[in-house]
């Protein structure tokens, strides 16, 4: 079996994880990422989307993860993000809200007064929580 590594995720309000894992998957701004125990050092961003991580016991975890920023070291994996969820923490029917206020913000044309750029940004949110929740596949 192989060793683990320690897994911190970080928000500024919270430590939303802080346990070992046997290998932590990240989405990169440059593409998905993994990490292994002896990993090369590395500084990366990130998008909005999933960290999967199996834990010390092989069960696969998934956190929401809204950008920020990975730090991988040879046996630590530390992620500040802007904002973070466990899978179990994500309320489906705030993120269905949520979703279907973005979808009619940006089915309105011309509207000055709608910033469309956060409207994206927010239906995207959305819709990686829910994927996260297994609401959408």
């Amino acid at each position: 079996m192989a060793e683990n590594i320690k897994l911190e995720i970080v928000t500024p309000d919270n430590l939303v994880v802080d346990e070992e894992a046997q290998i932590v998957m990240a989405p990169g701004t440059d593409g998905e990422f993994g990490v292994l125990k002896g990993h090369t050092p590395f500084l990366t961003s990130l998008k909005i989307g999933s960290v999967k991580y199996k834990d010390a016991s092989g069960k696969e975890r998934v956190v929401f993860v809204s950008g920020g920023f990975a730090e991988a070291l040879p046996n630590k994996v530390t992620i500040l993000a802007e904002s973070a969820e466990r899978r179990r923490d994500i309320d489906q029917d705030r993120a269905k809200q949520a979703m279907e206020r973005a979808e009619k913000r940006l089915s309105t044309e011309n509207d000055d007064s709608i910033d469309y750029i956060r409207a994206k940004a927010a239906l995207v949110r959305a819709i990686h929580r829910l994927k996260v929740k297994g609401y959408i596949v």
